[in-house]
């Protein structure tokens, strides 16, 4: 069940933010050290507070058991654009579907708040991710190296129906 993120959620969103990322920390080699500002290291309850409260982001979270499991936030650009931030699934519970029907529920949503467009950064490096998010349409449109990321950041979009 996805259902709307509260502030009561957020201590539990930001531990499923941090553990699913971790994974990917792991994989390619990136620590708090290396990578501070990497999704892993970086995601405090302040920040998701913030974005709730005064950026008004939507968050939701995918429950079962109510258990959060999942968790995926959009950041309103404007100009009919949007961004899809920490789209996760906490370890245990991948390959069940559940990044799938988060996706595709951010796809409605992003429609519902009036966008056309959908923007997502990503690890570069992580082909799998990147051949993911293609299957659904997704566009890649460029990289970009910064001092701070021991990785290339990757930049995909999505034309909404």
């Amino acid at each position: 069940m996805i259902l709307a993120v509260s502030s009561n959620d957020i201590k539990e969103c930001a531990n499923v933010i941090k553990t699913s990322f971790l994974t990917v920390a792991n994989e390619f080699g990136f620590t708090a050290e290396n990578a501070p500002r990497f999704t892993a290291f970086a995601t405090t309850e302040q920040r998701l507070f913030w974005q709730l409260n005064n950026e008004k982001r939507p968050m939701y979270v995918f429950i079962i058991d109510d258990m959060i499991v999942g968790y995926y936030s959009l950041a309103l650009k404007g100009n009919e654009e949007c961004e899809l931030n920490n789209l996760c699934v906490l370890p245990q519970f991948r390959h069940q579907g559940i990044g799938e029907k988060l996706l595709l529920h951010s796809f409605e949503t992003a429609e519902n708040f009036g966008c056309s467009k959908m923007n997502i950064g990503i690890v570069e490096e992580n082909q799998i991710l990147r051949k993911w998010y293609e299957a659904f349409g997704f566009i890649h449109t460029g990289t970009q190296k910064f001092d701070f990321f021991p990785f290339t950041c990757g930049y995909m979009e999505k034309i909404l129906a």
